[in-house]
């Protein structure tokens, strides 16, 4: 492998989390459900159905390419992609060709030193149905779900510019969190409504000519799958161009329980789709403004997030991306920040950022059972216990343990049940600000 480099570009299928689907008025809320209950005519490809668009997911695509640092040309239009499959009612798909929503873009990973991978473009299309395959009346066969047909899909094509499966994967997790930042996709691979779509090649190190071919291996669900088809593709090309064959450019799957990548069927090129613009469905043209405006819709995202969590709470960097790597997360850590800075007015307690920070990433906060209110509190009267002066503390201890001399006896004879009646006693002289592992320590050390 030391005389060739992998050459990879990544392809992403996204489904947006809208109401309705993108044409027509059907529920997208499709997992899950009786096969082909969420289906109409305009889903179902039928004569004389008309595609009306969704504007919220023509507008949250727009916002995932702003917030990828891509152009958003004032003129966009949908085109057919026309191609037969059993999950394709109409004979063909509604996608965009050569004047999508959004083009070149730009996300930064580290690896472990910065660098861009370029976004060729982030367009809009209809998911396609979904085959089952399985047995009726004694026979294989395979079914159709049309549930999922016409379920907004944002595609993401990035440049070829991914040198390892390292980086994929880096990539891949960082644009999986700018989706769920937006808030426009649960992005659920195991749900299926994020697909992982790498393109490789190999070449000769040094050569500059793009391979004369590319494999793409298909609807990979996983990160760590996409990691493991791409080592896998990059040995397995290697091995052909060292007979001196060129790999065949074709489309693969991914077997996860053998480990490798099964042809499905050659790779088709664009004009093989005959791609034609959408009769039924306008052009559309933008203004500067609703631009703008999109833009202002989008949240403080991961990379920001971060860098303000180092500069105002004084965090390292890695507790800091350990915080904002989910949303929810950084919110409720923020939220712990505010509801500190009101106690701290009306009580004496020495909690910072970094203490709030360390009780969410080493215990391992349950944020969705414990509020933010009740974790400050928490901390608060841990703060408390161990500010407890040493003296007062073995002072109760002398006292409950004098008073209590039958308990002493019981202990010592055997009886270490008695231990617990103990420890009550002593965190009911503390009023139960006590640490009751410390507490239990002390009282075994003085009984001994």
């Amino acid at each position: 492998m030391n005389n060739f480099e992998p050459i990879i570009g990544l392809e992403i299928h996204v489904e947006l989390k809208t109401k309705s689907k993108m044409f027509c008025g059907c529920s997208a809320d499709y997992f899950g459900h009786e096969p082909n209950t969420h289906c109409c005519p305009v889903c179902l490809g039928l004569p004389g159905a008309l595609p009306v668009p969704n504007r919220r997911a023509v507008e949250w695509c727009v916002m995932l390419g702003l917030a990828l640092n891509c152009e958003i040309p004032l003129f966009a239009k949908f085109d057919r992609k026309n191609y037969f499959y059993p999950d394709l009612p109409k004979g063909y798909q509604i996608s965009q060709y050569d004047k999508p929503f959004c083009v070149n873009g730009r996300m930064e990973i580290n690896n472990p030193l910065k660098k861009k991978i370029k976004i060729r473009r982030v367009h809009m299309e209809e998911d396609t149905g979904k085959l089952l395959h399985g047995v009726v009346n004694g026979e294989n066969c395979t079914l159709v779900d049309f549930n999922r047909s016409g379920v907004p899909l944002v595609e993401i094509v990035t440049e070829p510019d991914i040198k390892s499966s390292d980086e994929a994967k880096i990539f891949l997790k960082k644009l999986y969190q700018v989706i769920r930042y937006l808030g426009i996709s649960d992005a659920d691979m195991e749900k299926g409504s994020m697909r992982l779509e790498p393109n490789v090649s190999v070449r000769k190190i040094f050569d500059q000519a793009v391979p004369s071919y590319k494999v793409e291996v298909k609807n990979i669900n996983s990160f760590n799958f996409v990691k493991k088809a791409i080592d896998y593709e990059i040995k397995r090309q290697i091995e052909i161009l060292e007979r001196g064959e060129i790999p065949k450019q074709e489309t693969r799957g991914w077997d996860e329980k053998k480990g490798i990548t099964y042809s499905q069927r050659s790779k088709e090129e664009a004009h093989d789709y005959r791609y034609f613009p959408e009769p039924d469905i306008p052009p559309i043209r933008w203004i500067g403004d609703k631009i703008r405006q999109l833009a202002e819709q989008i949240p403080e995202l991961p990379d920001k997030k971060l860098k303000r969590f180092i500069k105002e709470y004084g965090l390292s960097e890695y507790d800091a991306a350990i915080l904002t790597e989910e949303k929810e997360v950084a919110e409720y850590y923020e939220s712990g920040i505010k509801n500190y800075e009101l106690r701290i007015k009306n009580e004496k307690v020495n909690i910072t950022p970094k203490i709030i920070a360390n009780w969410i990433i080493n215990k391992k906060v349950n944020i969705s059972r414990v509020t933010p209110e009740e974790l400050v509190k928490l901390i608060s009267q841990k703060q408390q216990t161990v500010q407890i002066d040493e003296k007062e503390l073995d002072k109760i201890i002398d006292e409950i343990l004098s008073d209590n001399q039958k308990a002493v006896n019981d202990y010592k004879a055997g009886k270490t049940q008695v231990l617990m009646f103990l420890l009550g006693m002593v965190m009911r002289g503390l009023a139960g600000k006590g640490d009751t592992a410390l507490i239990r320590k002390l009282l075994e050390k003085r009984l001994q």
